[in-house]
């Protein structure tokens, strides 16, 4: 993929956030395969994005997307500038309750787990996984990367310096692979330690590439990006 592409999909901490395109360019084959694909909590769509311009058939969803038109116009403007928006149509969705069974080939998503639960009260990572798991084909998979806790830095870091740190779920790796217990398998691997604390992208950029020559001697409990494959 091209420079400008890889940003618009991945957005933020782009050099370690990317290095999930390495992980599931080894397990999976998206490209010409016009699978049906969900992407939830989408945001500007950037997975969304990654898929249709592998010309499959894409629904791009976010709750925010009901009442905030701002936010599904920049989606749309987005997927209209690489020219695939005729792959991707638009639904509000709730990740934890998808009312789609046995439908997609594949279900994505980019950072979601850690903001289901805020102002419900009560924890839907099970749920979401649960409710991914409903939605796919048999032998369909789930294609994420997520935020995991990683060390006690980070945890004080966001805290500290992060508006919404204290709000967030950061789940641990353990936890994080434990939902998928219902799945037929599961491969995934863990990235990044000092990009997380760059305060620009300029920042997280070269944070990120000496993430990568320092990685195998970070543990991969202490890395805070989990990119992750799990099939039903």
């Amino acid at each position: 993929m091209k420079k400008e592409q890889i940003n618009d999909i991945i957005g933020w901490d782009i050099v370690n956030w990317s290095k999930s395109f390495d992980f599931w360019n080894k397990h999976l084959d998206v490209k010409d395969k016009g699978y049906k694909c969900l992407e939830l909590g989408a945001r500007q769509g950037g997975l969304s994005l990654w898929l249709a311009l592998n010309n499959n058939q894409v629904i791009c969803s976010d709750v925010s997307y009901t009442d905030q038109q701002h936010e599904l116009d920049k989606t749309i403007a987005l997927h209209q500038k690489h020219g695939c928006d005729q792959h991707i149509r638009y639904e509000a969705i709730d990740a934890s309750n998808i009312p789609y069974e046995n439908h997609f080939d594949l279900v994505v998503f980019k950072s979601v787990l850690g903001g289901v639960s805020i102002d419900t009260g009560k924890r839907l990572e099970q749920q979401t996984i649960d409710s991914i798991y409903k939605s796919l084909k048999p032998g369909g998979r789930v294609v994420f990367i997520e935020n995991l806790e990683g060390s006690f830095l980070h945890m004080y870091a966001r805290k500290k310096f992060v508006g919404w740190g204290s709000k967030w779920y950061y789940m641990k790796l353990k936890a994080l692979v434990n939902l998928f217990d219902s799945y037929k398998s599961l491969k995934y691997h863990t990235v990044g330690f000092f990009g997380a604390f760059g305060k620009s992208e300029k920042q997280r950029q070269i944070l990120g590439h000496f993430d990568t020559l320092i990685e195998r001697m970070v543990p991969k409990d202490n890395r805070y990006i989990m990119i992750g494959i799990a099939e039903k």
